[in-house]
């Protein structure tokens, strides 16, 4: 690289070439940015560029008077053929309820990493919001940064995302006794709400796909169960319904998601006391239409008060099915097919849990050599002196 070209290689591996486009109205120099996957093809686009600076067609303040919002507005219409009707919604809200009421209003140029990281400490300082939700935010205004650089040649190219900490939580597991008194609750009498539970804490289906779960998907035969769809309540965007939410039933939250999960003898045993004549009813209400989660929550929120069980929730079944596996001596990629996660990594890092119990096991597993024992200890402590090495 010749001294003065401007042209470096970025950490992503591009090349990238700056040149002067011209000055703003104040005098400041404003300078225009060329990539590459080579150094010979940047070197290229900027010596094009400047020659169209030079034939005069330099930089005008006044030529893009689009602000941020402008630019979310564009993103999100041109993800909605690519997303499902769920995450299109969060994506919505994300963007109506947080980026744009903070950063909508500005222009490009005004778009910093310190205006970045201002929003960051605005949505944890002062709306109160969660590390995980204020992450996923960023994660959106990032995209859409990532955009608006493809659509203006890099303006947004040196703005940083900076995600703060998030900070790890224990996960609530039931402990094995807290879990046989549930069991022995929920078999006292058998409804549609305690086989949810119960099938939850035996297969690790989320909530949604147990009340999406359709009598077709079950398979008595082979002793199956096929995960195909899942139930969520989302905002309503259709202007004229006469609901703010609907209940949709939608594919799972990603493709592995869609798995085959082999019953346990017992559950296999109530899927064939409880098994309606037509497939498409479905498994918790016996008919055409599906269970709404948020009751299968409070069933829950139920069965613990009444068990003396305190700071649990539905999700905490399917950590505590995670966790009954790795303890009966699952290998990983075997549950992390089960539980349906994209790659072990997640299962390893959210799902795993091992008691002290089983950490003590393993513990005694390896194998060491005893220096200690009485044949050398001889060689190691002499009459009991203490003359540890000598």
């Amino acid at each position: 690289m010749a001294k003065g070209e401007n042209i470096f290689k970025r950490k992503d591996g591009r090349w990238e070439a700056r040149y002067a486009k011209g000055r703003d109205h104040a005098g400041k120099i404003k300078y225009g940015f060329c990539y590459g996957k080579t150094y010979a093809e940047a070197k290229a686009k900027v010596t094009e560029a400047k020659s169209r600076v030079l034939n005069g067609e330099a930089f005008k303040p006044s030529g893009n008077t689009k602000n941020f919002a402008s630019y979310c507005d564009c993103w999100l219409e041109l993800r909605s053929t690519q997303l499902k009707t769920s995450s299109y919604v969060k994506y919505q809200n994300c963007i109506h309820n947080h980026i744009k009421l903070f950063l909508g209003e500005l222009r490009l140029q005004d778009i910093t990493t310190e205006k970045i990281s201002a929003f960051s400490k605005y949505l944890l300082n002062e709306k109160g919001l969660s590390i995980k939700s204020v992450r996923d935010i960023l994660s959106c205004t990032r995209s859409i940064i990532s955009y608006i650089n493809r659509e203006t040649e890099g303006t947004l190219t040196r703005v940083e995302v900076i995600y703060p900490r998030e900070s790890v939580k224990e996960i609530r597991v039931l402990t094995e006794q807290e879990e046989a008194e549930l069991v022995l609750y929920l078999a006292k009498e058998l409804d549609s709400g305690r086989f949810a539970v119960y099938l939850a804490l035996r297969t690790g289906m989320r909530i949604g796909e147990i009340c999406a779960l359709r009598w077709k998907d079950i398979s008595l035969s082979k002793e199956t169960i096929s995960v195909n769809s899942t139930v969520q309540r989302i905002k309503n965007t259709d202007p004229s319904g006469n609901s703010k939410t609907l209940l949709m039933i939608g594919s799972p939250k990603s493709s592995k998601s869609r798995r085959e999960i082999p019953l346990m003898s017992d559950i296999a045993a109530l899927c064939r006391q409880f098994c309606q004549d037509d497939p498409e009813y479905f498994v918790l209400t016996g008919n055409d239409r599906c269970m709404e989660p948020r009751r299968l929550q409070r069933y829950l929120k139920k069965y613990a008060k009444e068990c003396n069980i305190e700071g649990i929730h539905f999700h905490t079944l399917r950590h505590t099915f995670a966790t009954r596996c790795i303890e009966a001596g699952f290998d990983v990629k075997t549950l992390s097919e089960i539980l349906g996660h994209a790659s072990i990594s997640v299962t390893l890092e959210r799902y795993v849990h091992p008691s002290m119990d089983l950490k003590k096991e393993n513990m005694k597993r390896l194998k060491i050599m005893d220096c200690f024992s009485d044949k050398q200890s001889g060689a190691i402590v002499r009459n009991g002196e203490g003359a540890v090495g000598k």
